[in-house]
């Protein structure tokens, strides 16, 4: 069975680089009938926060990602100290005892001479002496995995295909601190081995890591999962943009934006697919590939959302958004104005011109006259059927005036605004009483 899952540290709000990623593995993982699980990676009891948790938890159900498991990295600290154990004792783990500014110094002089800034192992070469001498100093260590220099690091990505990593060019990678806090590099990948997690699809920022992490499952004795790394997410202006770090959830929601305008854009960018305003996931789990995923930066454009937004709101039905309708709207009122709204949220704005007062527009006499002209007939109309085709046509006969000249006084008599929903269809909600009254410019 395909199992994903979507690994957030509960140290803030989702952004919408990350829920790109979750969106992913949960698509893939849905088209193949596997599991997406949500692990929490807290093992920074400082920096994590439960009210965060909640927040993960509920920005992934707004989106309509629902989840199958869910572990916590702080519940497993347990495994991890077995995984540590063991590779310590395969002679996979080291111990090293610079501090950071003695690795600081090391990489200085590394690019002052032109060389790539790779650890040079020298914690290998210590002494019990020599590590005796530092215990007395009273420092403690971090721990190294060793890479294995003579195993070349390779693996098929489902984006980025074949690719090549010379173990000697990397670091060691630190993987425990000196205070005994873990890094991400082996809880994940012991995680990943024991939770039977498939594939792990990722921004392409980790391809280094899942070198690094490639040897830790083979020496951990475990097959390892499938990668797809996808190109980052970028500003509209084609760079990485702070502000796409603080934009979540809890803003496209401020910003009236529908669940599935979020879903549509970040399914399809950065693909070779069309994005489009759907209201249902279905396609889009059906059509979801990885290899229609580009390598060059997807581009996200809040412009592009707004727009995407306002098609996916015209095709709402009204049993879909009748709990966020302003009292008294009904399915005609919610087919009247949704058109013209870019948000839900518009719409009590628009049902405020229907029922009223609306802003009185100063009109010159002979606009002033053919209104009154257009209330009495408005008054002997027949309201049930084609109220707005039959004064208009009534008006257009009688006064000679046609095009905006009949049109826009009219609207503006009756709505306060100079544009809007279709006049046939809104008429009929304003009124026989309203109407007459509007267009007599009745206080």
């Amino acid at each position: 069975m395909t199992i994903t899952r979507f690994a957030p540290a509960p140290t803030g709000r989702l952004h919408v680089g990350n829920i790109r990623t979750a969106l992913h593995n949960w698509l893939f993982t849905r088209k193949l009938g596997g599991r997406f699980l949500l692990r929490l990676d807290d093992t920074d009891a400082e920096r994590s926060n439960e009210d965060y948790v909640e927040a993960i938890r509920a920005d992934l159900a707004w989106l309509g990602l629902d989840i199958d498991g869910e572990e916590r990295q702080s519940e497993r600290f347990h495994r991890y100290e077995a995984a540590f154990a063991r590779l310590r004792d395969a002679g996979r783990i080291y111990p090293a005892y610079e501090t950071a500014q003695e690795l600081e110094l090391k990489r200085k002089i590394l690019l002052g001479r032109g060389k790539p800034p790779i650890y040079d192992r020298a914690a290998l070469d210590l002494t019990k002496q020599h590590i005796a001498d530092f215990e007395a100093e009273g420092r403690t260590p971090h721990w190294r995995f060793k890479l294995d220099h003579d195993a070349p690091i390779e693996w098929d990505d489902l984006i980025r295909g074949p690719q090549h990593f010379d173990p000697a060019l990397l670091s060691d990678p630190v993987i425990r601190r000196e205070d005994g806090s873990w890094l991400y590099m082996l809880p994940s990948a012991v995680d990943d081995a024991e939770m039977g997690v498939t594939h792990v699809v990722r921004g392409e920022d980790h391809v280094t890591n899942t070198g690094l992490q490639l040897q830790m499952f083979d020496a951990m004795g475990v097959a390892a999962p499938t990668f797809a790394h996808e190109a980052l997410l970028v500003g509209s202006e084609g760079k990485l943009s702070k502000r796409l770090g603080s934009l979540g959830v809890e803003v496209f929601r401020e910003q009236g934006i529908e669940p599935m305008a979020v879903v549509s854009l970040l399914a399809r960018i950065g693909t070779s697919d069309p994005v489009e305003p759907f209201t249902d996931v279905a396609p889009l789990i059906e059509s979801f590939d990885f290899a229609r995923f580009g390598r060059a930066l997807a581009r996200f454009d809040s412009e592009e959302l707004a727009a995407l937004n306002a098609k996916i709101v015209h095709q709402l039905d009204f049993a879909v958004v009748t709990d966020r309708l302003p009292d008294g709207m009904g399915a005609e009122g919610w087919e009247a104005i949704r058109p013209n709204l870019a948000t839900v949220a518009e719409a009590a704005d628009w049902w405020h011109v229907v029922e009223g007062p609306v802003d009185s527009v100063d009109f010159d006499k002979e606009t002033a006259a053919f209104l009154d002209q257009a209330a009495g007939h408005a008054a002997e109309l027949d309201w049930s059927d084609a109220a707005w085709k039959n004064l208009t046509g009534q008006l257009k006969e009688q006064t000679g005036r046609k095009g905006k000249a009949l049109f826009l006084p009219l609207r503006q008599a009756l709505t306060g605004r100079d544009h809007g929903p279709e006049m046939a269809a809104l008429l009929p909600l304003i009124g026989k009483d309203r109407a007459i009254a509007r267009l007599k410019r009745a206080p």
